[in-house]
């Protein structure tokens, strides 16, 4: 019996190391530093449903954002920097939902001391 587990489990655990060890690497190369954490959550041909998560100074992409909804997993102070230079400072609140958009190109930009997180369904264009 203890053979039969050995010679079983010792090659499970190394399988198991061996999936695993490429996906921790992923996650990591994803985390760059001053940049927000986008991890999509599904996606099809309507929507696109992300959670993002920005670290006190880290910013997101600067791009013309179309409808969504979001709602406010970790509140915190944002800054929103558009092409013409002009900023906004948005105050969000933990458990907070909004419709916003579709928006000019904008970088996000958390200016605050705690980890902002949101949960964002964006709407895709219906094919034409």
């Amino acid at each position: 019996m203890k053979h039969l587990l050995m010679t079983v489990l010792i090659p499970a655990f190394m399988l198991g190391a061996l999936i695993a060890t490429p996906v921790m690497a992923q996650d990591k190369a994803k985390a760059e530093k001053g940049k927000a954490t986008v991890k999509v959550l599904f996606e099809n041909d309507k929507v696109r449903v992300v959670e993002a998560t920005f670290k006190p100074g880290d910013e997101g992409p600067n791009v013309a954002r179309p409808f969504r909804v979001q709602r406010v997993l970790k509140g915190g102070t944002m800054q929103r920097t558009y092409a013409d230079g002009k900023t906004e400072k948005l105050d969000y609140k933990t458990g907070q939902v909004n419709g916003a958009g579709p928006d000019p190109a904008f970088t996000p930009k958390n200016i605050g001391k705690t980890d902002v997180v949101l949960y964002v369904v964006f709407l895709k264009d219906p094919k034409k």
